[in-house]
């Protein structure tokens, strides 16, 4: 190994050191909110492209955690935001932290990748633009990440919460 290599391999570990310790800070939060809350769940950690990833399953079926999800999973996204504030207080740095309750998240990953996919073929074929609906920036990224798997581009356009993406054909 080249001290470069070595240099490399030793700042992917801090990296994941430090990935997992927000994921500890994150699920610690998140249990006490569970226990405030009344709520049964299981806290599963992971490191998925160089971000901590919690998650809240239930054994027990998903009802009781669609409370946390909320419409359009508007308090998902409230969560994330403070558990991110409880990372960034007790580690003093921003964390991209990703929060999925119930396979809310996975479920939405999965239908936001195939409109990524549709507006892409649908701008290869017209040779038009594609205009798409008003996006969370989560959201977003998963049609941005589709249609360049695609072969095309995309451009985030607006402002928030109006804020869109437009696929532009080859």
């Amino acid at each position: 190994m080249t001290e470069g290599t070595t240099a490399a391999a030793a700042e992917g570990a801090d990296t994941l050191t430090r990935l997992e310790q927000e994921g500890e800070i994150a699920a610690d939060y998140l249990e006490g909110l569970l226990d405030i809350a009344d709520l049964d769940g299981d806290i599963d950690m992971d490191v998925e492209a160089d971000r901590a990833s919690v998650s809240i399953i239930s054994d027990t079926g998903t009802r009781d955690l669609q409370k946390l999800v909320g419409r359009d999973g508007e308090v998902l996204e409230a969560l994330q935001e403070l558990t991110r504030l409880a990372v960034h207080r007790e580690t003093g740095d921003r964390s991209r932290l990703m929060l999925d309750i119930a396979g809310y998240r996975a479920r939405k990953r999965t239908e936001l990748a195939d409109l990524g996919a549709k507006a892409a073929a649908e701008a290869k074929s017209s040779g038009q633009p594609v205009r798409l609906d008003p996006m969370t920036p989560f959201e977003r990224k998963v049609v941005h990440d589709a249609v360049k798997a695609a072969g095309l581009r995309s451009e985030s356009e607006g402002e928030e919460p109006q804020r869109f993406i437009v696929v532009l054909p080859a």
